[in-house]
């Protein structure tokens, strides 16, 4: 890939094996923060579910619609029922459970890996239901829009005018910690808004490897005598400037892949291929391809010590949650998929070249929005707040962070059809784990701008760094 470069260019010899000493030095240092990305909208609540008597009835009453439209999921006990879980902090008169195709989440949750923060969602301050109804505050630019809220919750910044993720801003502040900048940022599922920095720029990795430019170390046209000319052609800096652009970014993305496929190459016996997932409404065992993304970035920590890196920072994506229509199926299958990828990421963690991992290294989730509460007649629309998954060795799992809102409708939370304000800001939970990160509270400030608005800048899921 081409647009893969860091700053500055790169000798087309590299010495790895000094970068891994540099590297190697700091290994009890290294940290990394993996954001998976359910693109399209999840349906919380039906990720996690109030179960207490008083909860259960009015979640029935409202998604139980009758007939092949209804999306309410069975109780506790029943066949294909949710899946209990016990908060270590519990709520008062409340019980809670997972979707049923979350019984990986449900084991991680279960040893104290994995933690639950509810009602996150884009706020610019802190809103009520009064405020937001009258206007009367800063609100987050179109609400309920896919591509204007994945931005806000990438960026923090409207999609118009976002020009940096927070991801890519807390890779900025860290970078020159690495031996080698270029691989501070990477996402394996295409250019994501989340990783691009002020100065440090993101490489795309698509499928297990770094996909090379070929021919330059083979024959070209049955010629051996090609290649090398071949390179110098691609390389080679004219004096155009938009020539001389292209030739240095071709020469990066020619290193970073040599620097990149070294690393990897030495991780890849460390890291299995992951199991078949079983696709809840079929039976169909298959790939799941965000099990291959965490794959890839399991083999690219196993590579740290070659790449130079103390602190990276991943994106991965799993979608579409858009469930307007099949919403029961749809839904069953993606969290099918997002739970077998992270068990299997959390297993590979746990054992990554003879080394436990996972303290060391933090996945969340975001997503462009929950959904609403009422049934469109066989799924949901557009939301707000929703509830997220953090995992890893640092987090303090087996919890539930935030208040869970009333189930129901007509409450203070209700902004229409059941969709949540958010009672916790992305700004909140990304300052979290940007302080476990190692940002100090300046740097977190320069990330999270409007982290001021907020008295809470820490919400406690995290062990201290």
């Amino acid at each position: 890939m081409l647009a893969l470069a860091g700053t500055g260019a790169m000798p087309f010899t590299l010495n790895l094996a000094a970068m891994g000493n540099a590297a190697a030095q700091n290994a009890s240092d290294y940290k990394a923060l993996v954001c998976l990305f359910m693109t399209g909208g999840n349906d919380h609540f039906n990720t996690v579910l109030p179960t207490d008597s008083g909860s259960w009835n009015e979640y029935q009453r409202i998604r139980n619609t009758g007939g092949t439209g209804s999306i309410a999921l069975p109780g506790v006990g029943a066949t294909g029922g949710v899946l209990p879980i016990t908060p270590n902090s519990p709520q008062a008169g409340r019980s809670f459970a997972l979707h049923p195709s979350l019984g990986p989440l449900k084991q991680l949750f279960d040893a104290g890996r994995v933690g639950i923060v509810a009602n996150v969602g884009t706020l610019i301050q802190p809103t009520t239901l009064v405020q937001f109804k009258a206007q009367s505050v800063q609100l987050p630019p179109r609400l309920f829009s896919h591509n204007d809220q994945q931005a806000t919750w990438q960026s923090t910044q409207a999609e118009t005018t976002a020009t940096s993720g927070w991801g890519g801003r807390i890779a900025d502040l860290v970078a020159s910690g690495n031996s080698n900048a270029t691989f501070t940022c990477i996402s394996s599922a295409g250019n994501a808004l989340f990783l691009a920095g002020r100065t440090v720029r993101q490489y795309q990795i698509s499928g297990t490897s770094a996909a090379p430019i070929t021919k330059l170390n083979e024959s070209l046209f049955g010629m051996p005598a090609g290649s090398n000319p071949l390179r110098q052609i691609i390389t080679a800096e004219p004096t155009n400037l938009f020539q001389k652009e292209h030739a240095a970014v071709v020469a990066r993305a020619i290193n970073s892949q040599a620097a990149l496929s070294s690393g990897m190459l030495a991780a890849g016996s460390g890291v299995p291929d992951p199991t078949p997932y079983i696709n809840p409404n079929t039976g169909v065992a298959t790939v799941n391809p965000l099990a291959v993304q965490l794959q890839t970035v399991a083999r690219i920590i196993g590579g740290r010590s070659a790449l130079g890196a103390r602190r990276q920072v991943f994106y991965v994506n799993l979608g579409t949650f858009d469930t307007h229509d099949y919403q029961l199926t749809t839904q069953a299958d993606m969290l099918a998929k997002l739970a077998h990828a992270m068990a299997y990421f959390d297993g590979v963690m746990g054992n990554l070249q003879g080394a436990n991992m996972r303290n060391q290294v933090t996945l969340f989730t975001a997503s462009d929005f929950g959904r609403t509460f009422t049934s469109n007649g066989d799924g949901t629309d557009h939301g707000w707040g929703s509830h997220h998954f953090i995992m890893g060795g640092a987090v303090k799992g087996k919890d539930i962070y935030g208040s869970m809102p009333v189930t129901g409708l007509g409450h203070s939370l209700d902004v229409g059809s059941g969709s949540l304000l958010p009672t916790t800001s992305v700004d909140q939970y990304g300052a979290t784990l940007a302080s476990w990160f190692g940002l100090s509270a300046t740097q977190i400030a320069d990330v999270f701008p409007n982290i001021a608005n907020f008295s809470n800048r820490n919400l406690g899921f995290m062990n201290a760094a």
